[in-house]
């Protein structure tokens, strides 16, 4: 954990590149990925995947793009998550409402393409964000938030070790309704325990033949939690 007596502002989120076994993340390219990633969430069925977007329908790859930009202005990095083994990208999230001088910034904007189901890439995927922010950038506070009504992005957050801190009602105006808000983060102290875990389940120990888990994530932290 960083000793608060000689803490200074940690330097802003910008886009990276972080090269796990199955999966990379690096920065949003417009004119090399959106095409590519729209196709990746589905196309004209992206709208399925990000219906808890604050963000309108999207009708075809360039409001999807202009979405894009439109949402770096204010700060946002995007990152695609490109597949090893094919070189496609198969998802996106983005470094969000980054407080550099307190240390917090959030992961949002999270899109997993088809292509990402039942392998262990989203895992990876945002174990390497985590430990960009916790260990490169070194930050106090990584934050997960989503539209209360959200029920996989809920079970995502617990999966990955974000911890469930309340929910802000009527905290903004979605697609011409009020939204409640469900708010969850990990912090640097428990980060290395965090990680642990991740490793431990990303290790190819931990898979059989057809590339199925024998040990879910959660029994890894909760082995280790045991053993602290």
């Amino acid at each position: 954990m960083i000793d608060l007596k000689d803490w200074t502002p940690r330097p802003a989120p910008q886009p990276v590149t972080l090269k796990g076994r199955t999966v990379t993340v690096r920065g949003y390219e417009p004119e090399k990925d959106r095409d590519a990633l729209w196709e990746a969430l589905g196309g004209p069925e992206t709208n399925q995947l990000l219906k808890y977007f604050a963000a309108p329908d999207f009708a075809n790859a360039e409001e999807f793009g202009a979405w894009l930009e439109s949402v770096k202005k204010g700060g946002w990095i995007t990152e695609v998550f490109v597949e090893n083994a094919t070189g496609k990208v198969v998802g996106m999230a983005n470094y969000m409402r980054a407080d550099p001088a307190n240390g917090v910034v959030e992961v949002g904007g999270v899109a997993h393409g088809p292509a990402m189901a039942r392998s262990s890439m989203s895992t990876e995927a945002h174990y390497l964000m985590a430990k960009h922010v916790f260990e490169d950038l070194e930050y106090r506070r990584y934050e997960w938030k989503c539209h209360n009504e959200n029920k996989p992005s809920h079970a995502a957050a617990l999966r990955y070790g974000f911890t469930f801190e309340g929910v802000f009602r009527q905290h903004i105006l979605s697609r011409g309704a009020n939204r409640d808000t469900a708010w969850y983060s990990m912090i640097d102290k428990e980060w290395p325990a965090l990680a642990r875990a991740f490793e431990a389940w990303l290790s190819p120990d931990n898979f059989d033949a057809d590339g199925k888990q024998k040990r879910r994530l959660e029994d890894f932290r909760e082995s280790l939690d045991g053993a602290a």
